[in-house]
């Protein structure tokens, strides 16, 4: 598995990854996900699988949400006794 090691970002292939300075900004500042297309413009410039990107993005995901587990009030769905086939 790829890793991307924690090191600044050189000025030249930042400024090809994406229009506008405040998205990147607010990528690597942690404000908002990885997109695909963010995760491509990566991978073309400095060669970081998008895929790996993109499961690295994944899994950060589910543990984010898994950590609000405790707030969804959800129950347990159990279909009707009489709700049988056809």
């Amino acid at each position: 598995m790829e890793v991307a090691h924690n090191r600044p970002l050189p000025a030249q292939p930042a400024l090809t990854l994406v229009n506008r300075h405040v998205t990147l900004s607010a990528f690597l500042n942690g404000r908002s996900d990885l997109s695909g297309l963010m995760a491509l413009r990566i991978e073309k410039a400095f060669g970081v699988k998008m895929d790996t990107l993109m499961r690295m993005q994944t899994t950060y995901d589910i543990a984010r949400t898994r950590k609000r587990e405790g707030e969804l009030m959800v129950a347990p769905y159990r279909p009707s006794p009489d709700s049988g086939p056809g």
